[in-house]
């Protein structure tokens, strides 16, 4: 199958999954993450009408996106891995949406940033739903705190919550922990589910899912 194939494929995945759970179509957003390729391979995901792109890296993201966003202006960028402080100010030039806030110094460098920059971006709260030691993301009893520490003392625009279950564990009880939060939290949106669970992320709330192997094939 060509890119564009394995784009149209996906999009059926999530209009039938849309379907099953009985939500609205287009309710759900797809996030084609575009980590480790380069502009040639993106270029046609975009002449097929893909506008939502995801990336882990802000140094990588700086060698493609630049030219990418010029030559087609409606691209929205999500940064949907990790974060450093001194990443901040690259991150708030280049970026849309970032979805893995999950501490204070990192909130407090995006704010400053913004402000200095002018500009304000959607963010999510990565949250750690399976309490692993080598992964980002805050803990689940935080979160609730965290989000309102953000919002009241930073002004910041939390609009959703965003996790990576463990690899070999049923992601379905992440999924309905992270929906969980996000009530308790009072924030909208879920972005949740990558290519081998995105219809079970579907099922249980998403509000967009992050997709690459399935799009872009192996890396």
């Amino acid at each position: 199958m060509s890119v564009e194939q394995r784009l149209q494929d996906v999009r059926e995945r999530i209009g039938a999954a849309e379907r099953q759970a009985k939500r609205p179509k287009g309710s759900v957003t797809l996030v084609a993450v575009s980590k480790t390729f380069d502009a040639e391979h993106i270029r046609p995901v975009i002449a097929a009408g893909q506008r939502v792109f995801g990336e882990n890296r802000v140094q990588e993201s700086q060698g493609k996106w630049p030219g990418l966003k010029a030559e087609t202006p409606n691209i929205e960028l999500h940064l949907i891995g990790p974060l450093q402080s001194n990443k901040a100010a690259d991150a708030v030039a280049l970026f849309d949406v970032i979805e893995t806030v999950d501490r204070e110094k990192i909130a407090r460098a995006l704010a400053d940033e913004m402000k200095k920059q002018g500009v304000t971006l959607r963010l999510y709260v990565q949250v750690n739903t399976g309490l692993e030691p080598q992964k980002a993301g805050i803990e689940p009893k935080r979160t609730a705190a965290f989000v309102e520490f953000c919002r009241k003392e930073l002004g910041l625009t939390i609009e959703g919550l965003m996790c990576i279950p463990p690899a070999e564990e049923n992601p379905g009880p992440h999924f309905a922990l992270l929906a969980k939060l996000a009530r308790e939290s009072a924030v909208e949106r879920l972005s949740i589910g990558m290519s081998g669970d995105f219809e079970t992320a579907i099922a249980f709330g998403a509000t967009s899912v992050r997709v690459g192997s399935a799009i872009f094939g192996a890396r």
